[in-house]
């Protein structure tokens, strides 16, 4: 079975896929695979289901984490990742931000002086998280994984600082702090840590997943975009099924998928978006019930 054919087993979403540019941007990170595309689903989904807490097991740029926070639409959020890279980064975002700010606005991204931090091993959790931030701003796509290379052309012909903006990144590393309060991060394994916090919350909280998807017959994507790329899916479904849960996830319409979403009786929705190539991707967005047909 084709993706094209997977997806047109699912009624397509009523709310359209949102032009990025209309909405908020509250990461400083350029995430590979980011969502914020998919902000007006989870606009909708927070108010339906009015949890007490969002959970976010592959946070990334967590962009779904800060969106609901910062725009009254739950409580408080858990921010979760594995990434030693990623999770320095939002560490010391919530320790360090002042400190990440300066930084931010003295550093000069020459390729001299890129190629000479990502030689560098960083001594602290700061170090390591500015590291991380002037990586995923300077190379391409805002790759992290290893093998990943600068930008060349960037935008407008500006070459390796075309995504490097010092005070917009330094604001939006200020609202973070102001929202500190509400924004919990745990460095570790979202697949281990989840089913500890769904025993306590229960449906009182609401899970956004976009695991990173490697499953065959699928883009395989994963492999050269993250470090962690590899997750075993079926346990993923299994785990949402036994813990009664409130979720909403996003996935490749892939076969594997679709049989997954089909012996577990959850709900999908189809929608393209386009890549940064312009090419059309068909996702599924899937959740516990019926939200967007």
């Amino acid at each position: 079975m084709t993706a094209q054919a997977a997806i047109a087993r699912f009624p397509p979403s009523r709310v359209p896929v949102v032009n990025v540019a209309t909405v908020p941007q509250r990461s400083p990170l350029r995430y590979p695979g980011g969502k914020t595309w998919l902000v007006p689903h989870i606009r909708e989904w927070l108010t339906k289901t009015a949890p007490d807490v969002l959970i976010e097991p592959f946070a990334g740029g967590a962009i779904v984490s800060l969106t609901g926070v910062m725009e009254d639409l739950v409580p408080s959020a858990v921010m979760i990742e594995i990434d030693r890279d990623v999770a320095a980064f939002w560490r010391s975002a919530f320790e360090s931000g002042a400190t990440l700010s300066e930084w931010i606005r003295t550093f000069d991204p020459t390729y001299e002086n890129l190629a000479e931090l990502a030689g560098r091993i960083p001594r602290t959790v700061e170090e390591h998280g500015f590291r991380t931030l002037v990586l995923n701003r300077t190379r391409r796509g805002g790759i992290l994984a290893p093998g990943a290379s600068f930008s060349r052309q960037g935008e407008n012909g500006k070459g390796v600082a075309s995504r490097w903006y010092p005070e917009t990144l330094a604001s939006r590393l200020s609202a973070i702090s102001d929202y500190a309060d509400s924004l919990m991060f745990m460095e570790g394994d979202g697949m281990k840590i989840l089913p500890v916090l769904l025993e306590g919350w229960g449906r009182r909280a609401a899970v956004f997943l976009d695991p990173p998807y490697t499953a065959s017959g699928g883009k395989r994507a994963g492999n050269r975009l993250y470090q962690h790329s590899e997750i075993d899916h079926a346990a993923l479904f299994r785990m949402l099924d036994e813990h009664d849960s409130n979720f909403l996830m996003t996935y490749d319409a892939a076969p594997e998928i679709v049989a997954l979403v089909k012996q577990y009786g959850f709900e999908a929705v189809s929608l393209t978006m386009k890549n940064t190539h312009h090419n059309r991707i068909p996702e599924l967005v899937i959740t516990s019930e019926p939200l967007f047909a």
